[in-house]
């Protein structure tokens, strides 16, 4: 593990325990990875006058307003948070893709990267070790930021031929080209005394991963990710519900999950009314008035318990 390879004088912080920059240690600090996260805590850093490392990754952007309104308004007009995910040939590949960098911090705006570069944050690739107080850094800088905007870019594309298609009246908005560009030394692998660039803290800003450890059935696949059908898996009475992509981009989001709960009520439905081996339906947790057979039974049926 990286983190264990940081001398003890520098402090580290998982981005998940990052409230501002005065909880650090003063002195320049680096960020590892370039999610929502990141980005966001490289952009409060910056801001708070800290001079800022940051390692990039290979997260995409968006942007936060174009043609007079808030992408996620236009990619909502559009349906892409209600496209299921078995419209896509590859699942793996949209199910664990890195959502896009973007803030909205003082009403929302975009995160350039490119503009940190020229104020006086200093970009590098992606992390790749750490060694006798020396950060090695990848040569992907130019990709990072080549890819990031290129993604970008493409969801202008799309928003502007849904504009067309539908006939909509919306403000043109002037594309430009990129504002920094890395030096011809990206393309070489650096490194980075810890010490002599005065870092005193790192912040890893990279991710989080699932814990299912306490779920004891056999409904995970080689990557610890449940098997499921839009939250439906294969064990009797267990669901799902909030995952990232669980059947829409919008799944695990405020704005979508409620859809697949309603779907999940339903499929819960159909179970409460099946009939088990012993020819009883049960449902842990419902009144015994809302069985079936409490309409066909004597009055002095019980609905059945678990047994401990």
């Amino acid at each position: 593990r990286l983190a264990e390879r940081v001398p003890d004088h520098i402090a580290q912080v998982h981005s998940s325990e990052y409230r501002n920059a005065d909880q650090l240690p003063e002195g320049a600090v680096l960020v590892v990875g370039t999610g929502q996260s990141g980005c966001q805590i490289a952009e409060d850093l910056h801001l708070a006058g800290r001079k800022v490392h940051l390692a990039t990754g290979s997260a995409p952007r968006v942007a936060r307003f174009y043609r007079g309104r808030d992408c996620v308004a236009w990619l909502s007009d559009m349906g892409t948070y209600t496209r299921g995910i078995d419209k896509f040939d590859d699942t793996d590949a949209v199910r664990f893709r890195t959502n896009h960098y973007v803030t909205g911090r003082d009403g929302g705006r975009d995160i350039d990267l490119r503009r940190f570069a020229l104020e006086g944050m200093a970009l590098h690739g992606r992390l790749t070790g750490i060694a006798n107080g020396r950060a090695r850094f990848g040569t992907d800088l130019r990709a990072n930021l080549d890819g990031a905007d290129g993604v970008a870019e493409s969801i202008k594309d799309s928003i502007d031929a849904w504009i067309a298609a539908e006939g909509i009246e919306a403000p043109v908005e002037e594309r430009r080209p990129p504002l920094w560009e890395p030096g011809a030394d990206a393309e070489d692998p650096s490194e980075l005394d810890l010490d002599a660039a005065g870092i005193t803290s790192v912040i890893w800003s990279t991710g989080f991963g699932r814990d299912h450890r306490w779920i004891e059935l056999p409904v995970f696949d080689g990557r610890g990710y449940p098997t499921h059908e839009r939250g439906v898996t294969s064990q009797p009475g267990l669901y799902f519900l909030g995952l990232p992509w669980q059947y829409t981009w919008g799944s695990g989001r405020l704005s979508g999950v409620a859809a697949d709960a309603e779907h999940l009520l339903r499929e819960i439905e159909k179970t409460r009314r099946t009939v088990v081996a012993d020819g009883l339906f049960w449902l842990a947790g419902t009144p015994s008035s809302t069985y079936p057979q409490a309409e066909m039974a004597d009055e002095d049926w019980i609905a059945p318990r678990t047994v401990a």
